[in-house]
């Protein structure tokens, strides 16, 4: 129960995560390899894995966004989509986000100290919600834990739940996207950065010229999601 009520104060702030993050890699720290070229790519990998773990959940089924009054909420129990294979989906991708931002900074101090934190703020957050969820929904919640596992993906019958539930891109721009920026940009701005700081830009210009291009989509994606919500709004 202690840990639910941290996790009530980490929910409430969660959005300081990344600025956090950010901070933290600004703290000098010994590399983790000589070259920021091949670890940056890799973080970028694995944070895509996470990218689109978000994505898939956001687009099949997803809990309302941000809780209510900045507290941890849910009008319905979610089981479908993604949520039918894992509990915390949203979870698993930001914990691929994390790694990937871990990877790519080839900052130990980011790993030894900023990765702790994060994870000690999600994992608080997850029992926050499930002590919300199990005191709301009770057993059917319960029959709901014994069946679906926490963090671990069942991956039988992933495919048959893509097949047989509409995919709304709209949602997924509305929803993922409403920011300009995220843990890809932040991604691709520390690659940039270390390759700089190394002296070597112009030894990587095509990697250096595709996160500069990644920025620029999701800074895409974010004009999309305004358009979006221009549109949804009733004429006045």
């Amino acid at each position: 129960m202690h840990l639910a009520r941290i996790g009530d104060y980490s929910f409430r702030y969660r959005g300081l995560l990344l600025p956090l993050a950010i901070l933290i890699l600004l703290i000098p720290s010994p590399l983790i390899v000589e070259s920021p070229a091949g670890i940056g790519v890799l973080g970028f990998v694995i944070a895509l894995i996470g990218q689109g773990i978000r994505v898939g959940t956001i687009g099949l089924a997803y809990i309302i966004r941000g809780g209510k009054d900045h507290r941890v909420y849910a009008e319905e129990l979610v089981t479908s989509g993604i949520y039918a294979h894992v509990r915390n989906p949203m979870y698993l991708g930001n914990a691929f986000l994390l790694a990937g931002l871990a990877v790519a900074s080839n900052s130990w101090v980011f790993v030894l100290v900023g990765v702790p934190i994060a994870l000690a703020a999600h994992a608080s957050i997850i029992a926050a919600e499930e002590d919300f969820l199990r005191r709301k929904f009770g057993a059917q919640y319960d029959a709901y834990c014994a069946r679906v596992p926490r963090l671990i993906p069942k991956l039988p019958g992933m495919a048959a739940t893509f097949r047989q539930m509409r995919f709304d891109w709209r949602k997924v721009v509305l929803q993922e996207y409403a920011k300009p920026f995220d843990w890809l940009v932040a991604i691709a701005i520390v690659v940039i950065v270390n390759l700089w700081l190394a002296g070597l830009a112009d030894d990587y210009p095509g990697l250096t010229a595709f996160f500069v291009l990644t920025i620029a989509a999701r800074l895409a994606l974010w004009a999309a999601a305004g358009r979006l919500k221009a549109q949804a709004r009733p004429a006045a």
